[in-house]
């Protein structure tokens, strides 16, 4: 490859979808991924495997904000954790980019509309092969496309559900979905939603953008290159990206889409006498506002109805999306889980092995998820060169607030036994915002073109800029950025 005009560091969502905008333009692209492949094997369709053993997950350790070290939940491998996403695909909501009152505060809006974004979702929703229904959902904003393929079919069990929750007054409708079902199901008959792809079956980032990227000449991936520093000029500019090792390459633009909590420590890491507290960080907030989804998984059993679900992660409710707090304020989105296993129960609680079977074969399961509102003090900072995730939840009493009126459908659907649990601080759930978007570089770090306010080639696309966390999947709002980007970067011949 000769020498590259743009460095993407990252091959998620973010990276792998700007390499696949950019690409047609015929820019002489190098994608840096610090992981490796994942590859078939006989651990990747094992619940065992992956949800007792960990055997995905990463060898190193964080720190909590009390100083406590713990396992990230965090993946790097080529398509980074979009690999093991539930490949649901939903826009953000028209409103989700405007202020909004919640039980726990009120969220600073966007520095764009959501019609600035919405031909970029489009292009996104083509670009992953989105499976959806448009007009079953009441908090739908508009489409100025359709999507390409309908929806990915209930399972009796799930299209049973759908009609009992429209029984007691919800509108239920079908989760947008980048999942080719017949391709997933020919590996094996398991749900996908934490299951790694390694046969394409989901449309990730790896299966979609990157294969689209690569199709073009002027792309190149390279493995196992793990950046460690960024290096600036006089000017301000990005001069060099430093790998382990050493070896330091160049390019006139560098997109940083390493994950909300990897971009943050990078530039951190960054720092010198010209940017004491870091790349890109005249604001003081690059690894501030750091955002992670309060999650519950929601279990409804009837003692006399099975599940045999394969799969399940087809519906969604966002009834209580916009309202539903005393006062009328949003409390979030409610979608179905993959199927669980009595494996995969045993793995994250105390029940007896014959007592998770058969929970599972009679429990429906669902995920409540509710928006953790942006401070200042929940934040990504480095210790002797370790990462500190201090993680500031906020927003839980709406989230109580879905829980509970989720429980209370559920029982008026017909189902005695509903059982809760939250997701602990260990489990990502869509982190985002630790290098906010704004259009003021005094409390922002990039704008809306996702270009650094201080550095002028220097450009970040994953969810680290998301200003607010909304509460549905962020992967498609990256997918758009990114896209949009990406024109802004060949529209201004940048590089």
């Amino acid at each position: 490859m000769t020498k590259p005009e743009v460095i993407i560091i990252g091959s998620g969502i973010g990276g792998a979808t700007m390499a696949a905008a950019l690409a047609p333009a015929g820019k002489q692209i190098l994608i840096l991924e610090r992981g490796d492949h994942l590859r078939p094997s006989a651990q990747d369709r094992n619940d065992k495997a992956i949800f007792a053993d960990g055997c995905f997950r990463p060898d190193e350790e964080w720190l909590d904000g009390a100083g406590k070290p713990f396992n990230p939940g965090n993946y790097y491998y080529v398509g980074g954790n979009s690999k093991f996403y539930g490949a649901v695909l939903i826009r953000y909501r028209r409103e989700d980019f405007s202020p909004l009152a919640h039980m726990g505060g009120t969220t600073p809006g966007w520095p764009m509309s959501y019609d600035d974004l919405e031909p970029f979702y489009g292009q996104a929703e083509k670009l992953y092969a989105v499976r959806g229904h448009i007009g079953q959902d009441p908090t739908e904003p508009t489409h100025s496309t359709p999507y390409s393929h309908p929806p990915v079919p209930d399972e009796p069990p799930i299209a049973a559900l759908r009609k009992r929750l429209e029984k007691v007054g919800l509108r239920p409708s079908s989760l947008p979905l980048g999942v080719d079902l017949t391709q997933w199901l020919a590996r094996a008959r398991t749900p996908w939603d934490a299951f790694p792809d390694t046969t394409g079956g989901k449309m990730d980032a790896e299966t979609a953008a990157l294969k689209s990227a690569l199709q073009h000449k002027n792309v190149q991936l390279r493995t196992k290159a793990l950046v460690t520093r960024l290096q600036t000029g006089a000017d301000g500019r990005i001069t060099g990206v430093e790998l382990a090792g050493g070896e330091a390459l160049t390019a006139p633009i560098v997109v940083l889409a390493a994950g909300a909590i990897q971009t943050a420590a990078l530039l951190l890491a960054s720092a010198n006498e010209a940017h004491p507290n870091g790349l890109a960080n005249s604001s003081d907030q690059v690894g501030r506002n750091f955002m992670n989804h309060n999650c519950s998984a929601v279990l409804a059993l009837h003692p006399f109805w099975k599940n045999d679900s394969v799969y399940q992660k087809t519906l969604m409710v966002n009834d209580y999306y916009l309202t539903g707090g005393p006062r009328g304020e949003p409390l979030g989105n409610i979608q179905l889980l993959g199927k669980i296993s009595g494996t995969i129960l045993r793995a994250s609680t105390t029940l007896p092995g014959f007592v998770a079977n058969w929970v599972a074969r009679h429990s429906v399961d669902l995920y409540a998820m509710s928006e953790d509102l942006p401070n200042r003090e929940s934040r990504v900072t480095l210790k002797d060169g370790q990462i500190v995730l201090d993680w500031k939840r906020s927003n839980w009493e709406a989230h109580l607030a879905l829980v509970a009126k989720l429980k209370a459908k559920l029982r008026r659907a017909g189902y005695p036994i509903v059982l809760s649990r939250p997701f602990d601080r260990r489990t990502p759930s869509h982190q985002c915002g630790t290098a906010r978007m704004g259009n003021d570089p005094k409390t922002s770090v990039v704008d809306t073109f996702c270009r650094a306010h201080d550095h002028a080639n220097l450009f970040i696309t994953d969810a680290s800029v998301l200003p607010t966390s909304a509460a549905v999947n962020p992967a498609l709002t990256v997918a758009a950025l990114a896209i949009r980007a990406a024109g802004h970067i060949t529209q201004t011949k940048l590089a």
